[in-house]
């Protein structure tokens, strides 16, 4: 039984650390000029906010889920700063690392992997 849950964590972390590596996804194939494979997240490590810069206007379409670096999905505030960037608070998470997932509705989704110091 333990061995069956170290595997079962061990399979979780190598699927993890996959996505936090910019490993993107599509859902529907041939979708052309993917908005998320050249978006920005900064700073990194972040103290305070987390941005996310699009080179395209799609900031109002996106839909933002954040992970601990174990895959729990964590409640955090963000806000719209323009079309092309959205802002994510993370000042009050504890010090690691987590996986920003991206996504447009029923098209795609990027997962970025950042440092909250």
């Amino acid at each position: 039984m333990k061995r069956a849950k170290m595997w079962l964590a061990s399979v979780i972390l190598v699927l993890l650390s996959v996505v936090a590596w910019g490993q993107t996804s599509e859902i529907m194939p041939g979708t052309a000029g993917d908005p998320l494979k050249s978006a920005h997240v900064y700073p990194n490590p972040a103290i305070d906010y987390i941005n996310l810069k699009f080179e395209q206007p799609v900031a109002k379409s996106v839909t933002l889920e954040l992970h601990s670096i174990i895959g729990n999905l964590l409640e955090v505030e963000s806000e719209i700063v323009d079309d092309y960037e959205v802002r994510v608070r993370v000042k009050d998470l504890p010090s690691g690392y987590y996986l920003l997932d991206v996504k447009m509705p029923g098209v795609m989704h990027n997962a970025f992997k950042f440092l909250k110091r």
